[in-house]
């Protein structure tokens, strides 16, 4: 199959890695010549860990390597595309508009996709002309390593782009859950809101964030508590998706006033070197004074 995935941050280029290793040729697009060429070095710099984990051989690295290509040109992106799948920003004048451009550039037969992991699916597909070729495919954070997809059924998708969505993501070895279009879909609403409460619980001073994340993945298991989580995921785009689901579903996901606080002072999580956490060359150094 031939798959196209836009944007060339850390969930388009892991979504073209894990897609290329099951045997799908892959183009890789962004706007910009250097982003693209960021996202390529992600995949080669995720397929080394690989081989260097004995994971696989480098031979396997240079085949998956082989069949992606990476461009700025969005008709030849698309161009005999199977499936599109768009991981732009959350933003969603910027997913329709995408959505629009890639209709207009493809056959009605091409599935359109959108990762986004809270917003509405049914709304993206609104600018559709053929409206049941769109569903969404929600990856986790890093793909190459987390199994989970989940399968966002808009109003408008189909049985058979339901259909294609579940054998898509079986057949590069994930696991797929299937949810209707509701805000924040099932996984998104139930991680914000356990996150919320986390954040809301250091504030109260009950326990220290490392306290809070170590009772979590020792007494229930989680490999990432989840206030760590919040700092990987980034706290600017944790706050407006909590701001999202306030909006959608009502007050009991306002946001804490300490996450707000940190994102206007820039401490974003591991991106900006500080969050809830202080980290230094990717690796959690202490929590922050702040």
């Amino acid at each position: 199959m031939r798959i196209t995935v836009l944007g060339a941050g850390s969930m388009g280029h892991g979504i073209t890695q894990v897609s290329a290793m099951a045997g799908h040729d892959m183009v890789l697009r962004d706007i910009e010549e250097n982003l693209v060429e960021d996202g390529l070095e992600g995949i080669r710099e995720n397929l080394q860990g690989g081989v260097d984990r004995d994971k696989f051989t480098e031979a396997e690295m240079e085949k998956t390597l082989g069949r992606i290509e990476g461009t700025t040109d969005l008709e030849a992106a698309v161009d005999d595309a199977d499936l599109v799948v768009e991981a732009v920003p959350e933003d969603m004048d910027l997913k329709q508009e995408v959505f629009s451009d890639v209709e207009a550039a493809t056959s009605e037969d091409t599935v359109i996709a959108s990762n986004t992991s809270s917003l509405s699916v049914t709304e993206m597909a609104s600018v559709l002309e053929f409206p049941e070729r769109a569903v969404g495919l929600h990856f986790f954070n890093p793909p190459h390593i987390m199994d989970l997809v989940e399968i966002v059924v808009a109003e408008q998708t189909n049985d058979h782009t339901e259909e294609f969505a579940v054998d898509y993501v079986q057949g590069i070895e994930k696991e797929d859950v299937v949810v209707c279009d509701t805000a924040g879909f099932a996984t998104s609403r139930l991680g914000v809101a356990f996150g919320l409460e986390a954040i809301r619980m250091v504030e109260e001073g009950v326990a220290s964030p490392a306290d809070i994340d170590e009772g979590m993945e020792i007494g229930y298991g989680h490999p990432m508590g989840p206030i760590e989580l919040t700092d990987h995921v980034g706290l600017d785009v944790r706050l407006h998706i909590a701001e999202y689901l306030r909006k959608e579903l009502g007050e009991r996901f306002k946001p804490p006033q300490s996450l707000r606080r940190k994102v206007r002072a820039g401490k974003l999580g591991k991106k900006t070197g500080e969050g809830y956490y202080v980290w230094e060359d990717g690796e959690r150094i202490r929590t922050s004074s702040d």
